[in-house]
């Protein structure tokens, strides 16, 4: 019998499931989101593919799983009690945070609220130097006195974040004793061991978060495995990580920082993985799902990723210097714009008349108005079911029954008649509102980072991207498409490409000009022996390891870095100059600009990835997945084109009837998503099973 690796990711609507077995078999389910308990849709899920196939819990080898519990226990601030022991002179950094402001002429907005309160911040009288020297030492007294102080008011997790641990963390450790003793089972975090790097509110925030959903992670993970194990799956448990790297169970109940953004990695992966097969090497990836959209860059065949990111601050588009409404998070992260703009989107029209398509969703419960399942306000899947781009009795294979008349009624009342426009005007207004708020989403990751998004192929998956992807892709001057198989669950699919990876990171500031290659030999090396010690105890062999270097750097001067990647070997002379000149190049691409030779460049961060690589292919190389042959006969349906064309009588297929090239307009249907081709676009079937769209 065949053994199967299942990915598994959970979205604001549906939980996506992909069987993919070893002989490359495929099966997949998509069943409706448990908002109050996520993990019981993961076991209601296994026990439908397990009936569907006959397969039983034995045939399962590994589970991989991206998760929002993280992010969603800072959303609803359903985080562990935590207290804070910081140097003194420093109780109010995550209160001062970095003056960044979301919105600049806003004075009604608001802070958002601190993860620690005031009263649970103390602080202790010692002083470490930049450089690790102690000015004061710690009073040990006065660090018990501190944690007795916490512990009195009841705290679930204690922090631990004082001045200059990243070049010195014995202060810390000796805090760190005293909690161990005090409190052996009260789960903790000291700054050196999450984040040893500079940066003060960064690395405080960071510390806190991590403290923060460090017992929620936990008690998720325990329940899902007691779950799985009930259904007799005792594989191992793999979670994405917000970086594109998977982790144990284990590391993630300690790191859970992690997986904040655990989410929407696993399509950015899969995108990239299939983008290599397909020989196309740079592609923007576009997942828009039921709540959100998100996109992202992959760049020569790279994902890029953004030093830091903030969590809990709504939306995440837009030029990275409008920052500060959220939770400062400093750890490696795919680099994502989003918006909210999803198939559960409400559309409303604000007082000034004009109309508005989210970020307010209707989620799963109650969900849009022609689920019937309770929703009062009309949403963009209503809009798409009026418009005939969605077929009412297809909708995840016909499990979910859509009711037509109930969408027409709610955007006749709440959109059509107040703006005095015919109902496929109001739903097609509509549908372009919410097009032209992910485009901010893909410029965001473009032409923001100094990248042109005509010289990249759109990636399109999602339950809902595939409808809008041709439309997007013409207004950006976009002109390649590609629609994998299985597109609703593609972030799942993306799951079993990912690596197992460990980021490590430390601060190491100096001029690279003079600097002994020596030093950094050495502290890339004590590095480099961390992601092996963890990679052995992961299970993997040498053989089996890939590590990968990188340094942050800016110019003298300047606030924030860019990542440049460092070549394997030694470094001497030759390949520092080497590395500066790739930090130029590099500034130059993203910013439009580089200095002068006369300007120094500054190293600030070292990084290194262990990568653990698997014996056998992730994925194998021929898939079954069942859906690519075709319909045996052609249906069609009206559909509306805008106002220069109008409706036409659209020709619906199944994935398989693109084996013969076609021209739009025609509507592709699958289990879990539907595609439209507009009229004059050229769409076809590869070798792959991936769909290609050519817009004129």
């Amino acid at each position: 019998m065949a053994g199967y690796r299942v990915g598994v990711d959970i979205g604001g609507t549906f939980t996506d499931i992909v069987f993919l077995g070893d002989d490359g078999t495929l099966h997949t389910k998509k069943i409706s989101s448990s908002v109050d308990n996520y993990a019981r849709a993961i076991a209601d899920g296994l026990d439908a593919v397990f009936h569907d196939t006959g397969l039983s819990g034995a045939a399962v080898e590994e589970v991989r799983h991206g998760t929002t519990v993280a992010s969603n226990a800072i959303l609803e601030l359903k985080g562990a009690k935590t207290g804070l022991i910081t140097t003194k002179g420093f109780r109010d950094v995550l209160e001062i945070r970095n003056l960044r402001m979301p919105r600049l002429y806003d004075l009604t907005w608001n802070k958002p609220p601190m993860l620690v309160e005031r009263y649970l911040r103390v602080v202790v009288d010692e002083r470490m130097s930049a450089q690790g020297e102690i000015e004061q030492p710690l009073d040990l007294h006065q660090a018990e006195q501190a944690v007795d102080k916490l512990l009195s008011e009841g705290v679930e997790a204690i922090a631990v974040c004082l001045l200059h641990a990243y070049a010195n963390p014995v202060h810390e450790q000796m805090i760190k004793a005293v909690i161990q003793r005090k409190a052996p089972d009260l789960p903790y975090c000291i700054s050196y061991d999450v984040l040893p790097e500079i940066k003060e509110y960064e690395r405080t925030s960071t510390t806190v978060i991590n403290t923060y959903v460090m017992p929620i992670v936990a008690r998720y993970l325990a329940t899902l495995r007691q779950d799985l194990d009930a259904k007799h799956v005792t594989a191992p448990l793999l979670l994405m990580q917000s970086n594109g790297g998977l982790t144990t169970a284990q590391e993630a109940t300690v790191k859970p920082m992690n997986i904040i953004e655990s989410g929407p990695a696993g399509g950015v992966i899969g995108a990239q993985a299939l983008a290599r097969t397909l020989d196309l090497p740079n592609i923007i990836t576009f997942d828009m799902g039921g709540t959100t959209a998100k996109a992202s860059l992959v760049e020569r065949g790279e994902v890029t990723r953004s030093l830091e990111y903030q969590v809990g601050g709504g939306i995440m588009i837009g030029s990275r210097l409008l920052t500060g409404s959220g939770y400062m998070l400093k750890v490696p992260a795919i680099d994502l714009a989003e918006v909210g703009a999803g198939g559960g989107s409400i559309v409303w029209i604000d007082g000034g008349g004009s109309l508005q398509a989210g970020p307010q969703s209707a989620g799963a419960t109650p969900g849009p108005v022609c689920y019937d399942l309770g929703g009062t306000d009309p949403t963009i899947t209503d809009a798409n079911l009026i418009l005939g781009y969605i077929n009412p009795s297809h909708l995840v294979g016909g499990d979910v029954k859509l009711h037509a008349d109930k969408a027409h009624h709610v955007f006749e009342t709440h959109i059509a008649k107040p703006l005095g426009l015919s109902l496929a005007h109001a739903a097609y207004g509509a549908h372009q509102i919410a097009a032209s708020n992910m485009i901010r989403a893909i410029k965001a990751v473009s032409t923001e980072r100094g990248r042109d998004p005509r010289g990249y192929t759109l990636f399109a998956f999602g339950g809902n991207g595939p409808i809008f992807a041709a439309a997007m892709a013409e207004a950006l001057q976009m002109h390649h498409i590609v629609v994998p198989p299985s597109p609703g669950l593609f972030s799942s699919f993306g799951l079993l490409y990912a690596d197992v990876e460990h980021h490590y990171s430390r601060t190491l500031r100096r001029l690279l000009r003079g600097t002994d290659p020596q030093e950094l030999n050495d502290a890339w090396d004590r590095m480099a022996a961390e992601a092996v010690a963890q990679l052995q105890a992961d299970g993997f062999t040498n053989a089996q390891m890939r590590i990968r270097r990188a340094a942050n750097m800016h110019y003298q001067g300047q606030t924030f870095e860019l990542t440049v990647p460092v070549a394997d070997g030694p470094l001497d002379a030759e390949a520092i100059r080497v590395l500066e000149e790739a930090f130029g190049q590099e500034h130059e691409r993203t910013y439009g600009h580089r200095a002068g030779p006369e300007e120094p460049v500054e190293l600030v961060n070292i990084q290194v990835v262990g990568q653990g690589i698997p014996d056998r292919p992730q994925v194998p190389e021929g898939l079954h997945t069942g859906q690519i042959v075709g319909a045996g006969g052609t249906q069609a349906r009206q559909a509306y084109f805008g106002l220069d064309i109008g409706w036409l009588e659209t020709p619906v297929l199944s994935r398989g009837d693109l084996n013969t090239p076609r021209e739009g307009p025609c509507i592709v249907e699958e289990y879990d998503a539907t595609c439209v081709i507009p009229p004059k676009a050229q769409a076809r079937l590869d070798a792959y099973g991936n769909i290609l769209i050519e817009l004129p």
